[in-house]
């Protein structure tokens, strides 16, 4: 190969030749070129432009530590595979992690139905701010509400885009320039790093705290009040526990004392758990609970153990609820007509007795039997193509800060893998994209999170990752 070729391609030794950054192509020249005027019929000039952008500055940044530039096709490839990224959108993909609210695949899936009424309510006009008898205007999350102090016994309800909106809501409309007193063992971080010292700050509330880590006493609470205290906050820990040498006040003990220094009492429970109900475990608070506790607010998340769509939901006294519903932030953290439309199905569902129907709460009850038959399902399925997939026991969790420490026994199957980490990539990247374990051996399908429809798919995944592999024998 020619040296000017060499140069060309970037394929040249490191002491031939300019410097490496002088090789790295310009983005027009990209854009001008076959591959880059094809793409651009397929993902649009601005995503093309944008992708080649990011690329090459990855580029630039290795070659400034030395590492020679990548030839022209393989910046454009790269660059493509960001753009079709880009602009695939939203892709459906199948949980094998057991986890069931799994954070970053979207936590709780919809039901048919919900996910119908939400699709309705995008496609056309509906009435979410009007009457339909007098023409006025109303509110968009009427009849969520509704259903919501029906089932609850709440006088009031509020819903709005996410639990720490509804959260953020709250302090800012009742304690903003004022006290608020929490105990050290509940300043938890929700997730992403959005940590509850920092909603106080983002209200303008101020964070009082009080007791230990370990060890709160109702004596802390009543010691920390003064004239400049707003409220009494309870968060419940909704992603880890504190065992041992522990306690803190119920939330029947906090509604006293609040009651009696005539401050509000809320209560952030997190998952959004209505009512007891089997499957939950005792110290996870429900939301009848918590009102028939004296909480005078409670805030908790749709999208958790409710089962429905992202929504932060606050119910209490009418007074309180007011406050948050006039706020100016109120509008800036209000729901859109799907999530309504979704929320509306999930509610109604529950209030005719079948919330134990929703996908959430049947993935979390299912028998390990059920699970097990579905694993014997998939290793007699891979049988021909592998004898190094295995069923074996496991463990699930039901995720999203939710029933924290409880196990859901489960089955799966192993497969045995060289390189685990790269078998997972190839199952993520498939058609349909898999997430699953990764195991010290292999990868691990938990069999708990994928529902009896989605098993033909995930068979066709594995096959499709498993192809070229050298895998060992058993």
């Amino acid at each position: 190969m020619a040296r000017a070729e060499r140069e060309r391609t970037g394929n040249a030794t490191p002491n031939a030749g300019p410097e490496p950054r002088r090789r790295i192509p310009s983005v027009d020249a990209l854009l001008r070129s076959e591959p880059g005027r094809r793409a651009i019929g397929t993902f649009g000039r601005p995503l093309v432009k944008h992708a080649l952008s990011v690329t090459l500055e990855q580029v630039r940044e290795a070659a400034e530590a030395g590492a020679m530039p990548p030839p022209d096709d393989e910046i454009l490839a790269r660059a493509l595979a960001l753009a079709s990224g880009t602009a695939s959108g939203l892709v459906r993909v199948i949980n094998a992690t057991g986890v069931v609210l799994h954070t970053g695949l979207g936590r709780a899936p919809l039901p048919e139905r919900a996910a119908a009424a939400a699709a309705r309510a995008g496609q056309g006009y509906v009435d979410l701010e009007v009457d339909r008898e007098s023409g006025a205007r109303g509110r968009r999350s009427t009849r969520a509400e509704r259903l919501l102090t029906s089932m609850t016994g709440a006088e009031d309800a509020l819903v709005v885009n996410n639990g720490a909106a509804a959260l953020l809501l709250a302090l800012a409309s009742l304690a903003r320039g004022k006290g608020v007193l929490v105990s050290r063992g509940e300043l938890i971080e929700i997730g992403g790093e959005f940590r509850i010292p920092d909603i106080l700050a983002a209200s303008g509330a101020r964070l009082v705290e009080v007791g230990t880590t370990n060890r709160t006493r109702a004596s802390d609470y009543r010691s920390a009040l003064t004239d400049k205290t707003a409220l009494i906050l309870k968060v419940h820990p909704s992603n880890y526990r504190v065992v041992g040498f522990a306690s803190t006040p119920s939330a029947k003990d906090l509604a006293a004392i609040a009651r009696k220094a005539d401050v509000p009492f809320v209560y952030d429970l997190g998952s959004g758990l209505l009512e007891r109900v089997p499957g939950a475990t005792a110290d996870e608070p429900s939301a009848a609970d918590a009102l028939a506790d004296g909480a005078d607010l409670i805030v908790f998340s749709g999208d958790k153990l409710l089962g429905g769509p992202q929504a932060g939901i606050v119910l209490g006294r009418a007074e309180l609820v007011e406050r948050l519903r006039r706020h100016p932030i109120a509008r800036a953290v209000r729901v859109d007509k799907m999530q309504v439309a979704a929320l509306e199905s999930v509610l109604a569902q529950h209030a005719h007795g079948r919330g134990s129907e929703l996908p959430v709460w049947t993935m979390i009850r299912e028998p390990p039997a059920h699970v097990r038959h579905r694993a014997d399902a998939l290793a007699m399925a891979l049988d021909g193509e592998l004898e190094g997939a295995h069923v074996i026991a496991c463990e699930s969790a039901v995720g999203g800060g939710a029933l924290p420490g409880t196990g859901i026994p489960s089955f799966g199957v192993e497969i045995r893998a060289p390189e685990p980490n790269a078998m997972a990539a190839r199952l993520r990247t498939g058609s349909p994209s898999v997430f699953c374990r990764v195991t010290e051996r292999g990868v691990l399908l938990d069999l708990r999170t994928v529902s009896p429809e989605a098993m033909p798919d995930l068979v066709r995944a594995v096959r499709y990752a498993l192809e070229g592999d050298d895998l060992p024998d058993d």
